[in-house]
């Protein structure tokens, strides 16, 4: 058994929104996805850290979730900017189980155990949201609180955080969700979110107790990054 991550495979087999147009990077990334995930193994765990379907309701990405269960592996989800689809966590399950979908769970509030490690997350948030016209500050506060009450969840656990937005890049810290990285000593955090010319943006290394790593699909070629063994 073996713990892989990977963000930001923005699946539309039923939504038309083909990622090619992005560029080479993208060419064949659904074909490329499959390869991938055919060399892993049914007990393998796969957190897929936001932005998984384009699908604007559970309806609309249901092809999306049976190409994904139809995949080696289980898989945990957290909620992306675009995953339109997301629901509350009931009625996500619900819908799984009323589609047979049977390797699919949801990251969110909670926590997941895998050995001595917590795999906790939330999709945090992002200062250029601003622009949008959201509420950053009530979103930052809450986003804090749905990553506190996942690391909470870990008891004495080592915390293994996921997020979709990055915390920290180059030119950029969310002391928000810093704050409750450091507190609660996360050994490591992975996140999305960062495509094409901003991966040069990314943060990877040791920040205080813990390592920071980009997983967007196309920075990692789509192929999922090994955690754990």
């Amino acid at each position: 058994m073996a713990l892989y991550a990977i963000g930001d495979l923005h699946l539309s087999l039923s939504a038309d929104k083909p990622m090619d147009v992005f560029g080479p990077k993208w060419e064949n990334y659904v074909q490329r996805l499959r390869a991938a995930f055919s060399e892993l193994r049914e007990e393998d765990v796969i957190v897929l850290a936001g932005d998984t379907s384009w699908g604007i309701s559970l309806d609309q990405a249901l092809a999306d979730f049976r190409f994904l269960d139809a995949l080696p592996g289980k898989k945990l989800l957290l909620k992306g900017n675009h995953d339109y689809w997301w629901e509350t966590a009931s009625k996500m399950k619900k819908f799984f189980a009323a589609h047979d979908i049977t390797s699919i769970d949801i990251l969110h509030n909670n926590c997941f155990f895998y050995g001595d490690y917590a795999i906790c997350g939330t999709r945090g948030w992002f200062y250029e949201e601003e622009a949008e016209g959201t509420h950053t500050g009530k979103m930052l506060h809450r986003e804090a609180l749905r990553l506190e009450a996942s690391f909470q969840c870990a008891g004495e656990k080592k915390i293994l955080c996921f997020l979709h937005y990055p915390p920290i890049y180059h030119g950029y810290q969310c002391p928000e969700m810093l704050n409750v990285i450091d507190r609660y000593g996360a050994e490591r955090c992975y996140y999305g979110h960062l495509h094409g010319p901003t991966h040069t943006r990314a943060f990877e290394g040791r920040r205080n107790m813990t390592e920071y790593a980009l997983i967007s699909a196309d920075y990692l070629g789509f192929i999922p990054k090994k955690i754990l063994n």
